[in-house]
């Protein structure tokens, strides 16, 4: 049979195994990336633990939202060399392009010939 340990036995035991414990106060938002998503928690609850010289987080909180990772594909240099040169535009309005028509190389031509 296990007996209760009071709060302060608790927190002398946690003590002599070099175990520290606290809130974080005044905390806004917890946000969680992975390569293809976002967990974001409003209004969180965040206890932080110490020990050892490292530091546990305990995230709660009741607003969780998850949103999809948009990737964004890589457009070689000479990709936008090519489009900059060929639509006579400046380099940083080929890559605009080129991201917006998702590395088209044609489509992001025809899009800087259209607007000019």
């Amino acid at each position: 049979m296990m007996r209760r340990v009071s709060p302060r036995e608790a927190k002398r035991m946690m003590q002599r195994m070099g175990l520290s414990m606290g809130e974080m106060p005044d905390v806004q938002q917890v946000v969680f990336k992975t390569s293809t998503k976002e967990i974001i928690i409003e209004n969180p609850e965040v206890a932080i633990m110490e020990m050892r010289g490292q530091k546990i987080f305990q995230v709660t909180g009741e607003k969780i939202v998850e949103k999809a990772i948009e990737k964004k594909a890589a457009i070689p240099e000479e990709d936008v060399q090519l489009v900059a040169t060929q639509a006579k535009v400046t380099v940083e309005e080929a890559r605009a392009a080129l991201e917006q028509t998702k590395g088209d190389l044609a489509q992001a031509i025809l899009l800087l010939s259209q607007t000019k």
